[in-house]
């Protein structure tokens, strides 16, 4: 489990990437993800959860964006 956290966190980091987007790549839950990061990560790697943490808070500010840009593409039909 100590593995699979640092590498989805190495992915997110390197790839500035969503939760959804991890799990997809690595055939787990969202849930799994962020049980990963937020609860696993720091007991064994606190530097590349700092790093990590600082994307996931960004991707959450940006979240409300992405969603209307998304409603606009389902009701426009592109």
């Amino acid at each position: 489990m100590e593995e699979r956290a640092e590498r989805l966190a190495v992915y997110i980091i390197e790839n500035r990437t969503t939760v959804r987007s991890a799990a997809g790549k690595f055939g787990i839950s969202k849930s799994t993800v962020h049980k990963d990061l937020s609860e696993r990560l720091p007991m064994f790697n606190r530097t590349l959860y700092l790093q990590v943490k600082g994307i996931l808070e960004e991707n959450k500010a940006q979240r409300h964006i992405r969603g209307g840009i998304a409603t606009r593409k389902k009701y426009k039909g592109a």
